[in-house]
């Protein structure tokens, strides 16, 4: 039988509900804590010490607030249970809001456990004080405080079931807020290995919002011929694919859909589009469409009828407002879908051949382009792969084959497609999954998150490569109408200054200084011999020395020839 830590009779001492809060953690399936050092939160520090040293919890330190939250993201997608961060008061917790509102826009179950001054303390200038009861607006499912001296059972199951989410509104992160009144350390004579964790039987985290990725696709109910195509965006799953090949339709699959590998799957969907826009009737989508204007513009057409499969809540986006229909009965949507006319899909794969050879005629011969780095990692079928945002991610949804067997499990924090804590998040993964995990970026991405490369010592090391396609600045503005600007010389030096915003880095240098071991790679062979080796624990920075003067030049040239392709005859 589940127990939890019970509340002694000491007037509920900052350690008691501590203690109490982390086994009914535990208790509920929660295995993970990062935290970070901090006064206020150490009832919470030596608790966890406690559990750890009885085999009921892992525990990750990150002395910067913000990795640590992003780490919690990673190690949360990695397990599929959630993950407690835990941190000090004041400023300590503003640190992890820009993950906090990733989490929300992605549905993930950060619990945020945030340590508090007790109300007497509030707004007398106290040190390490602030209003933080409710710092995260919006952006958490719950928002519920223990006052200091108070049993925090009532809030605890409050927060349990917020984090899980329900038939009504998606899970998501909950900020618990734990008032603490000094003594903030153990009993006098308290030992970190005799405390009753012993009696708690962890559990397994079960979320009725898990989407299901084993539907039954019915038959359609009549034989009505439609030309339809599946969208399928991020974290859309394999049943994106499954539907596809059920119905036979082309799918247009980002990277972090995990749903591109199979002939279904049109690798240069995105600059195709064009191509077979006006005989597009309709659209299914699922997942987050994230990446690509040319999509975006394939669901606004108003010549095209749209669904979105949402057979639980989605975190993404306000009802009413989106466009797409949400269905969540597989009749109903296999009845949409239709039934394709002979040679549809057939069409699309035509395309997507044609186009293979002349994306590989605009690149040149063993250059370490992005689109050569996603097609060489992504045929690495490394077990954990996370995209970086702006370019690299586009990098692999143009260039990732779909038919490569056994594709690695693909993340990316699409949420709000920002580029901050990719490295933190990289780290979580691995450390989470215990497996391989690679994570491409650009240089400015990585140069956001360098000093998350700072491993807690004693702590086992994950097996990371971080892959740095160093280019010398944000190169995606340049594929943007930015680039046109730039191009027209209007405002001067202004879209090179303060938009690519090249910086000068010494990334060995840096590798060196945080204890990595740094690579520096110039050839596709080189590159795939160094993703295929390396041992458990390595900690790897590897970073691959580009250009993007002629990136707009290429861009646009690429999808002038691919949406000049005629549509294949009958």
């Amino acid at each position: 039988m589940t127990e939890r830590v019970s509340a002694q009779q000491d007037g509920q001492r900052a350690i008691t509900t501590a203690r109490e809060v982390l086994s009914a953690l535990i208790a509920a399936g929660i295995r993970d804590l990062v935290i970070s050092p901090g006064s206020r939160s150490a009832p919470l520090a030596y608790a966890a010490a406690e559990a750890e040293a009885a085999g009921k919890l892992r525990v990750h330190v990150r002395i910067d607030e913000r990795s640590a939250s992003f780490m919690a993201l990673g190690l949360t997608q990695a397990t599929g249970a959630p993950t407690a961060i835990a941190a000090t008061s004041g400023s300590a917790i503003g640190q992890m809001l820009p993950a906090v509102m990733e989490a929300n826009h992605t549905g993930t179950p950060l619990l945020v456990l945030s340590a508090d001054r007790p109300d007497e303390l509030h707004g007398t200038g106290a040190s390490q004080s602030t209003r933080q009861k409710t710092l995260f607006g919006e952006h958490v499912r719950a928002a519920l405080n223990v006052p200091a001296g108070n049993s925090p059972a009532t809030a605890l199951d409050a927060a349990l079931a917020a984090l899980r989410g329900n038939a009504q509104a998606p899970a998501g992160p909950v900020q618990l807020n734990l008032q603490f009144r000094d003594p903030l350390t153990p009993e006098d004579d308290s030992r970190v290995e005799t405390q009753a964790w012993t009696g708690i039987e962890p559990g397994d985290w079960a979320s009725p919002g898990t989407q299901l990725s084993g539907t039954a696709w019915p038959q359609p109910t009549d034989a009505a011929v439609r030309r339809t195509v599946v969208v399928a965006g991020h974290a859309a799953g394999p049943e994106a694919q499954a539907f596809a090949q059920h119905l036979g339709l082309p799918l247009f699959a980002e990277p972090s859909s995990n749903a591109r590998f199979s002939a279904h799957a049109i690798r240069h969907y995105r600059p195709l589009i064009a191509v077979g826009l006006e005989r597009i009737e309709r659209v299914v989508l699922f997942g987050r469409p994230t990446l690509s204007r040319p999509v975006g513009r394939l669901l606004a057409a108003a010549h095209i009828d749209s669904v979105i499969w949402e057979p639980a809540p989605a975190p993404w986006y306000e009802a009413g407002r989106r466009r797409e229909t949400p269905v969540a009965d597989p009749q109903q949507l296999v009845d949409f879908a239709g039934t394709a006319p002979r040679g549809w899909l057939e069409g699309w794969q035509q395309l997507d051949a044609q186009a293979q050879p002349i994306r590989a005629a605009l690149q040149e011969p063993e250059t370490l382009d992005g689109a050569a780095v996603a097609e060489e990692i992504w045929n690495a079928r490394i077990p954990q792969l996370l995209l970086g945002s702006s370019n690299i991610v586009r990098d692999f949804d143009l260039a990732a084959d779909p038919s490569v067997p056994g594709a690695s499990t693909c993340h990316a924090n699409r949420g709000l497609a920002g580029i901050d804590g990719t490295i933190s998040t990289a780290l979580g993964l691995a450390a989470g999954s215990g497996q391989h995990t690679v994570a491409v970026m650009g240089d400015i991405t990585f140069a956001h998150d360098a000093s998350s490369m700072l491993w807690t010592l004693g702590e086992q090391k994950p097996t990371v490569d971080v892959v740095v396609y160093n280019d010398g600045g944000g190169a995606i503005f340049s594929t943007l109408e930015h680039g046109q600007v730039d191009e027209s010389r209007r405002y001067g030096n202004s879209v090179e200054r303060l938009f690519a915003t090249p910086q000068q880095m010494d990334l060995r240098a840096l590798a060196e200084g945080y204890g990595w071991s740094y690579h520096r790679v110039l050839t596709r062979a080189e590159l795939g011999s160094l993703l295929s080796s390396g041992t458990p624990g390595d900690l790897r920075l590897i970073e691959i020395p580009a250009s993007r003067q002629a990136l707009r030049a290429h861009h646009l040239e690429l999808n002038k020839r691919l949406g000049e392709l005629p549509w294949p005859a009958a």
